[in-house]
């Protein structure tokens, strides 16, 4: 990972990034779609295998409501951490009166524009020079002609036709109604989850002597893909220099920009990054102790560390989990019966990073604008922002999506994601660090809580 910032920082300086995009990145993105093309069947097997080893129903029973808890806890605890530290640090607040006016104009401009009530702090327009006015509506058109805008408006538009179906919307859209294109689409994996739940389910409902040759095929099939992660992992550290070398070679075109990048993640990227380090080595070694799991401190993070490392390369809570379930395997000592059951859906749901960023995401901008969100507000973030990261797809900048529609649902203009796009790359390598980490740590929660691990 270091060499690949170091040759980012010499191929900027010496002006072969264009060597670096052809001819060495493109090894990151076959690293990335080996994992990924394993992770759905793997996650299959793995929850087919552990459903019918548990035997027992009632046992499935407990871990999936334990499961869920644990997450919905984790992820509640992660954006009100977020919310604490970003309103200590109140990051986006502008001391300088004329850029806080402007700001403020583009908030005020738009609201009127779309309809919405502002409920605090209204400009009075008619002591507004007119000129300041035509001027920040000139820089607001021209910001919406920028093709990067366009592609956000259409993302905007597709989150809110979503957002817009029928109450029952996200429980319809766990049923698969086409096996093949729920296999075929990273995004569905809540529905592959469904299929292998249920497909196990009914396993351990018939007699065993009649479903002995399907357990040992899904069995022998699991071993296979776990084997296919191991192949794949052996040569990860040339494939993560390319992921790094490429990442950050597509992001400037020189030295400059490259400095600039880092100087630009500023007060933000600061406020997000002390809350993922806060939960990351406070929150989940703590609650592991709470709950009684007996792994050491050291002992943790440095069977963690290779899943964490690929999971900050790669973006990809999903591209990463083969080697999740390996590290928890053979690290962390859980037993197969609850990391095949706990990770594949933590995977698809448990975003603490994501959360977390979410709400210092939606309070930043609020201040860069000049808008004060009242604590009802805030609390509605808590709610939105958890539900937003459990329908969040497990593949890289997800978040963002589910960041336009927490930002429309309280008011605020979801465009304004456009600012902190420059540093969101950084930070989502980051934040799946975190969501990684978790699905770990409520994995060993569940198996020791069901007495499966000493």
């Amino acid at each position: 990972m270091v060499l690949g910032i170091i040759w980012a920082l010499i191929s900027g300086t010496y002006g072969f990034n264009d060597f670096t995009k052809d001819w060495i990145d493109p090894f990151g993105v076959i690293f990335i779609n080996c994992l990924k093309f394993i992770a759905v069947p793997l996650v299959m097997f793995s929850i087919i295998s552990g459903v019918a080893g548990l035997g027992d129903p009632s046992q499935l029973g407990r871990m999936g409501y334990k499961t869920l808890g644990m997450y919905l806890l984790t992820t509640v605890i992660s954006v009100t951490v977020g919310l604490v530290f970003v309103n200590l640090l109140a990051p986006g607040v502008q001391s300088n009166e004329n850029t806080r006016l402007n700001h403020r104009l583009e908030y005020e401009i738009w609201a009127t524009d779309n309809g919405i009530e502002i409920k605090d702090g209204r400009l009075e327009m008619a002591e507004v020079p007119q000129e300041k006015i035509d001027q920040v509506r000139q820089k607001l058109d021209a910001d919406a002609a920028t093709p990067e805008y366009q592609v956000l408006a259409a993302k905007n538009e597709a989150a809110k036709a979503n957002k817009e179906g029928p109450p029952l919307q996200p429980l319809i859209d766990i049923v698969p109604s086409n096996l093949i294109q729920a296999f075929g689409n990273g995004k569905l994996m809540l529905q592959v989850i469904f299929f292998s739940l249920f497909f196990g389910i009914s396993l351990i409902l018939l007699p065993r002597e009649k479903t002995e040759t399907v357990r040992s095929f899904f069995d022998g099939m699991n071993e296979v893909f776990v084997k296919m992660v191991n192949i794949v992992m052996q040569a990860a550290p040339f494939f993560v220099f390319c992921l790094m070398a490429g990442v950050l070679a597509k992001s400037a075109s020189n030295i400059n920009e490259l400095i600039e990048i880092f100087i630009q993640l500023g007060y933000y990227a600061l406020v997000v990054f002390l809350g993922l380090v806060v939960l990351l080595f406070g929150f989940y070694p703590l609650a592991l102790r709470f709950f009684g799991v007996k792994i050491a401190y050291r002992d943790f993070f440095r069977g963690m560390s290779p899943a964490q490392f690929l999971a900050f390369s790669t973006s990809s809570s999903a591209a990463t989990l083969p080697v999740t379930i390996e590290c928890v395997n053979k690290n962390l000592k859980v037993p197969e019966e609850a990391s095949d059951f706990v990770l594949p859906i933590g995977a698809t749901v448990n975003m603490d990073g994501t959360s977390l960023y979410q709400a210092v995401a939606v309070i930043f901008l609020a201040n860069y604008h000049d808008v004060d969100l009242s604590m009802m507000q805030q609390l509605g973030i808590v709610g939105l922002a958890t539900l937003s990261s459990i329908g969040a797809a497990a593949v890289p900048s997800a978040g963002l999506i589910m960041l336009m529609i927490v930002l429309d649902s309280v008011g605020l203009n979801p465009m304004w994601v456009a600012l902190i796009l420059p540093v969101d790359r950084i930070l989502d390598m980051c934040r799946t660090v975190i969501n990684v980490t978790s699905d770990a740590t409520v994995s060993a929660i569940i198996a020791k809580s069901e007495k499966l691990m000493d």
